[in-house]
């Protein structure tokens, strides 16, 4: 333990933001560091715990209190070692995980969780800086080839893993850049690309082959791949999104929110428009936006719109608006449930809770607006909880573009997926267990997304490093490598 006192004699201090109307007029990130000795302060709050809760709250099982002491005593290229050792991305993580391991801090328990999340940013964010991070090269190769189907976090981390023990993977993509959603969902304003261009060089270098433009199921079959490799590994994410079934859903304007975001993120990227958006242009300049969905896709969504110059942007949820204080003694180390406002939700938005979508209305075969209706949620007859609308209680929102932002139901099934034959559970993602990751098919392994259904990035890191060692284990009999 760094400063047995100082969570007592230091306060909690965050990374600030670039103020609002400065923000939104770029797409670069905002986010103000802290410096080396006000990290180091932030570092000495961490009370080593015995019992450490926020081991419990992180999925990907960093070691939290070692290197919090370690940035204490200055010892950086150390607690950059301790970091690294669970988790290949910290430099995504320190950037977009919610932070589970905060809200399970012993200090949460009256609103002052060490800064954890940015603690790790800065560790991460100094070794690249110092030059720190260099490739890990193994010592010997073993030869066995494995195809890595989707290069999401979980894709990349069980790649990385799976070279550093030797082996020869290659990672399929069916987009033109490597990535996933940390390429084309997550808006550059929250991180930016460089990031993941910088691991990628990394990767290749440590013996990562990449192929882009490649659709497994579609361009390639998947009995091909079982020719050609040792192993297939699913790692293709959840990208089936959950449509809004209403009278006027096919009303020009009415859109998924990963179309919207992924094409404004290829125009930062530099591509021509004609390139962003082949199947036409959708901006937000000067419109009306509703986005319906509360998460934090429905977030970036705002952050976007508000960039692109949107004239109003509404965000809607279905469910009822949650306290913005949590119940500590009935929540805590869990994550809580709470009102969460975002830094986009800062830069200019109207928020609506218990609302449903009716029907969208419009003129010339473009939406013009949706109706919507309150609704309240009561205990039915079983004791699960019911959604019934509220009698007469109809609006109508202007709504010149429609932005669908209500999760993902599954992997998409067409192509690789079906073509394997591989078993699905019944929310339909891939079947596999947690201890070997296999699927029901001999040689084909899935993790991330693709197995669990929509999750964080941090689960999706921890399942592409477990796959990689059953999948080392698989090969070779046996594995040094992590869980």
């Amino acid at each position: 333990m760094g400063k047995p006192t100082g969570f007592l004699e230091i306060e909690r201090r965050d990374r600030g933001y670039e103020p609002a109307a400065e923000r939104t007029r770029s797409y670069k990130e905002f986010a103000r560091r802290l410096t080396p000795g006000e990290t180091g302060e932030q570092a000495a709050r961490c009370m080593d715990c015995g019992i450490p809760f926020c081991h419990n709250g992180c999925p990907v099982n960093n070691l939290i209190p070692d290197w919090n002491n370690l940035v204490y005593r200055d010892q950086w290229r150390s607690a950059l070692e301790s970091l690294h050792s669970t988790n290949n991305f910290p430099e995504f993580t320190g950037r977009v995980c919610p932070a589970p391991c905060e809200a399970a801090c012993v200090l949460n328990i009256d609103d002052n969780p060490v800064t954890i999340k940015t603690i790790e940013c800065e560790i991460v964010d100094r070794g690249w800086d110092e030059g720190w991070i260099k490739p890990q090269m193994s010592e010997r190769g073993t030869g066995k080839r494995i195809a890595v189907v989707g290069s999401g976090p979980a894709g990349l981390a069980c790649a990385q893993q799976l070279a550093r023990a030797g082996h020869a993977p290659t990672v399929f993509e069916k987009a033109d850049r490597i990535g996933g959603l940390l390429r084309y969902g997550i808006p550059d304003f929250k991180m930016e690309k460089h990031l993941v261009d910088r691991r990628v060089r990394q990767m290749e270098a440590e013996g990562v082959i990449f192929r882009t433009g490649i659709h497994i199921g579609i361009d390639v079959k998947v009995s091909r791949l079982l020719d050609d490799y040792a192993v297939i590994v699913f790692a293709g994410g959840a990208e089936r999104p959950r449509d809004l079934e209403v009278p006027g859903r096919e009303l020009e304007g009415i859109h998924f929110a990963m179309d919207f975001l992924t094409q404004q993120n290829k125009r930062v990227a530099g591509d021509d428009e004609a390139r962003a958006a082949p199947k036409g242009t959708l901006s937000a300049k000067g419109k009306h936006v509703v986005v319906i969905g509360g998460g934090d896709t429905g977030s970036d969504c705002i952050g976007t719109s508000n960039r692109q110059g949107a004239a109003s942007v509404t965000q809607l949820e279905i469910m009822p608006q949650p306290p913005v204080r949590e119940n500590k003694a009935l929540t805590w180390p869990d994550w809580p449930l709470k009102l969460r406002t975002s830094s986009s939700h800062e830069e200019g938005a109207a928020r609506d809770f218990a609302v449903i979508t009716k029907r969208a209305v419009g003129e010339n075969g473009k939406v013009r607006a949706i109706v919507c209706a309150r609704v309240e949620w009561v205990k039915g007859e079983g004791g699960r909880m019911e959604m019934r609308e509220v009698e007469g209680s109809e609006f109508e929102l202007k709504a010149d573009l429609v932005l669908l932002a209500m999760g993902f139901v599954g992997p998409v099934a067409e192509g690789a997926v079906l073509q394997s034959g591989a078993s699905l559970d019944p929310r339909g993602n891939v079947a596999a267990g947690t201890d070997d990751y296999k699927t029901s098919v001999g040689r084909i392994f899935a993790c991330g997304d693709m197995r669990r259904g929509q999750s964080l990035v941090v689960w999706a890191i921890r399942e592409g490093r477990q796959c990689a060692r059953a999948v080392d284990e698989y090969l070779m009999g046996r594995s040094e490598l992590p869980r």
